[in-house]
């Protein structure tokens, strides 16, 4: 009798090993996603308001990869707006291995102090994930595409065809704690721009987390009087979904 129950119960560990396994090493499909706010306000012998918000929402299956992302920026000073942007992306991956695939990115932003009014990018190409383990995870991309842009001060509109390239690395320095580092450049005839959006995230629990953040924005062909650089420092609560 003995001998039966340890026979199954041998059988039933070698069963169930590959089940956890299994279960341990299942990929994270579905939807996923976080939000960020930041907000500073002063008075006194000077008021001043900014706000910050992000939103992210991701979608994985066994093919296929969606990401949908938008951002806005306002600020004022004793009553004149100093800044405001609006940003939206869009990308859908198809996976052609674990760490290789194909996109289609669409990138829009409207920012009413910049050199320009607003740009439109329509990508494609290739990217691969080179990193991705407890402690990095890094991925590049590159790809070919086509912008539309309209000049702040003159009003005219650009057109041109432009070379892509991203590079997005996440560094987890402890269990709670995590750098990300993001490098975005669209190149063409008309204006090279970059952006690069540094991070550092210190988690207070499973779904919220404090960040800092830094940003450069760059475009290289700019009107007379127009600085090429912004940047954006902020600290935001972030919530994980």
């Amino acid at each position: 009798m003995n001998s039966k129950l340890i026979t199954l119960a041998a059988l039933a560990a070698t069963l169930s090993s590959p089940l956890a396994a299994q279960e341990e090493d299942a990929p994270d499909y579905g939807w996923s996603g976080k939000g960020e706010f930041g907000l500073v306000s002063t008075s006194g012998n000077t008021d001043t308001q900014s706000i910050n918000l992000a939103l992210e929402f991701i979608y994985n299956s066994e093919k296929w990869r969606h990401r949908l992302a938008a951002s806005a920026i306002n600020a004022e000073d004793d009553g004149d707006t100093t800044a405001k942007r609006f940003d939206f992306g869009a990308q859908t991956d198809y996976k052609l291995s674990e760490r290789s695939y194909v996109f289609g990115a669409l990138r829009y932003e409207k920012d009413d102090f910049s050199a320009y009014e607003d740009q439109s990018t329509l990508t494609f190409g290739y990217g691969r994930q080179l990193l991705d383990n407890d402690i990095h995870q890094l991925k590049i991309e590159g790809g070919l595409g086509y912008r539309t842009a309209k000049l702040q001060e003159t009003g005219e509109s650009e057109s041109d065809a432009i070379a892509r390239g991203l590079v997005d690395w996440v560094w987890q320095l402890t269990p709670s704690t995590d750098l990300t580092e993001r490098f975005l450049v669209e190149s063409g005839s008309d204006n090279t721009f970059i952006q690069n959006d540094l991070g550092l995230a210190v988690s207070i629990n499973s779904r919220f987390a404090l960040k800092l953040g830094f940003q450069v924005r760059h475009n290289t062909d700019v009107e007379d009087g127009v600085d090429k650089t912004d940047t954006l420092t902020s600290a935001n609560l972030v919530y994980k979904f």
